[in-house]
């Protein structure tokens, strides 16, 4: 499980950095990717890493500014045009189906795939096998959304060299050890596969919080978690103009993963004013949680389960 940042700046596009998008690749785990956020110019940032757009087949929205959603028509019909069959479920607040059907009809735009939409209010919005995600809203000047993303525990390793100590010899009856059921085998032995399968393999929890002021949401969502991405628009000494525009600071995204028990920060939607001098963003954040790095467009995040170190950026 990996996050990969397609665009950390906050408004406006720079040289530097583009709009919000982040893509949470979960090849390894079910061979899939899926989106978060889609400012303008995203699918241009995708053709510098090696995510291919066919495979993305969620698109998660925090809120409908442009700098997170003017590049959603684009790349629906690219990925169509590109030949792509997966069919794509787009999640976001009151509105985005709108902006989405209105786009793709005025351009007459035809998708060779299937899209839907879904409004979303707070709660669980998506659940399957391996994974659920868990959608609040936080503290913006519109409605805006953070999602946590919760991977379900997976079963315990089957002690091979054990079973083979015990005499039992390899078969069809590994499947159900690995369960952990009880299985007969053809000598008259009865034999409990729990005392053959290791501890469960914790899930992974990533929070990915919208722009937002500080709110007791953001905290929940990212309580525990692996790895939390939360705005980090400004510096503490603009702490005013952070609240006056809906935003948090560099401080107040480590105080939120100081309360979460999270155990990686790593602030996005960072000001232009901050270009070159993003250090004092990640001094004033240090301070007061030691675990956090401010993102840069095409930083790749790898999400370890607990039992591993932290998670460490890598530059794809």
């Amino acid at each position: 499980m990996e996050l990969t940042f397609l665009g950390t700046g906050a408004g406006t596009p720079t040289k530097f950095r583009n709009v919000t998008s982040s893509v949470l690749n979960l090849q390894k785990e079910c061979g899939v990717s899926w989106m978060f956020d889609c400012g303008e110019g995203t699918q241009h940032q995708l053709l510098h890493t090696p995510l291919r757009l066919s495979r993305i087949t969620k698109l998660f929205v925090t809120h409908l500014h442009g700098d997170h959603l003017f590049g959603i028509p684009g790349l629906l019909s690219t990925r169509s045009n590109h030949g792509a069959e997966l069919p794509i479920a787009v999640y976001g607040p009151k509105g985005i189906a709108d902006f989405i059907q209105t786009s793709l009809r005025l351009s007459e735009s035809r998708m060779k795939y299937p899209v839907t939409i879904t409004e979303i209010a707070d709660g669980v919005i998506f659940e399957d096998a391996h994974f659920a995600v868990e959608a609040a809203r936080v503290d913006h000047r519109i409605e805006c959304f953070g999602f946590r993303i919760r991977e379900k525990d997976r079963p315990g390793t089957l002690d091979a060299a054990a079973l083979k100590a015990d005499g039992i010899a390899a078969g069809p009856h590994f499947a159900a050890l690995k369960r952990g059921e009880r299985v007969t085998l053809p000598d008259g032995r009865d034999i409990d596969g729990s005392h053959y399968v290791g501890p469960n393999l914790p899930g992974r929890i990533v929070a990915i919080i919208g722009d937002t002021r500080p709110h007791p949401a953001a905290v929940k969502l990212a309580q525990g978690a692996d790895l939390l991405v939360h705005e980090a628009t400004f510096t503490n000494d603009r702490a005013q103009m952070a609240a006056d525009y809906g935003h948090s600071t560099a401080r107040q995204a480590a105080e939120i993963a100081l309360q979460a028990g999270a155990r990686r920060l790593v602030m996005t939607h960072v000001s232009a004013r901050y270009q070159g001098a993003e250090d004092a963003l990640l001094q004033e954040a240090r301070e007061v949680f030691p675990k956090c790095d401010y993102a840069e467009d095409f930083m790749t995040v790898e999400v370890e389960r607990k039992r591993g170190g932290p998670a460490q950026p890598k530059n794809s």
